[in-house]
């Protein structure tokens, strides 16, 4: 007799293929808030390769991967990169400055209190939890190359996998070597 949980790992094993998010596919125009309250927009980065993190900002798994875009940013910058940050959790407008400010954060990081939002563009199914960082790659033209979920086995060796993904994004004409759909969400 099979227990619940063996059940329950086959059906959603079966499913994930259906609920996974569609890659490549062009990113829509995400709005987020400044900490200064400014409107910011992931269109205007449009030319750039783009690795958009969805965070929260007490996630130390979050933290650490906003310390590797800060460095990346810096090293990646001069050729076309871009790294940005948007912290969802509540109250995440309050708390964005301070994080900006622990981390020593000098690329876009902002917050949006819109999670239905931030679902919708990950492509997110919402009975599925959310599993934080969220790290998206876009490249230049404004297509989501690839996208992957904190519990994803991309971030076992992350700064490897990372570099990897913004290296071949700089070097192509759009596309990725390694598109993915998120796992582990």
């Amino acid at each position: 007799m099979l227990k619940p949980l063996t059940v329950l790992g086959v059906v959603s094993s079966l499913l994930f293929p259906v609920l996974a998010a569609d890659l490549p596919r062009p990113a829509p125009d995400f709005k987020f808030k400044m900490p200064n309250g400014q409107d910011a927009s992931l269109s205007q980065y449009r030319g750039k390769v783009v690795a958009l993190e969805f965070l929260l900002t007490t996630c130390p798994h979050c933290q650490q991967t906003s310390v590797l875009m800060e460095r990346l940013q810096k090293e990646y910058g001069p050729r076309g990169f871009q790294a940005l940050g948007v912290a969802i959790n509540d109250p995440s407008g309050a708390l964005v400055r301070q994080y900006i400010q622990q981390y020593g954060l000098t690329y876009p990081v902002g917050f949006s209190t819109n999670r239905d939002a931030v679902v919708g563009f990950l492509q997110h199914p919402v009975m599925m939890s959310l599993m934080m960082p969220q790290l998206v790659f876009i490249d230049r033209n404004g297509n989501i190359q690839a996208q992957f979920a904190g519990t994803d086995d991309f971030f076992r060796n992350e700064e490897k996998n990372v570099r990897e993904q913004i290296t071949n994004l700089l070097n192509s004409s759009g596309k990725s070597t390694r598109s993915q759909r998120k796992k582990g969400s």
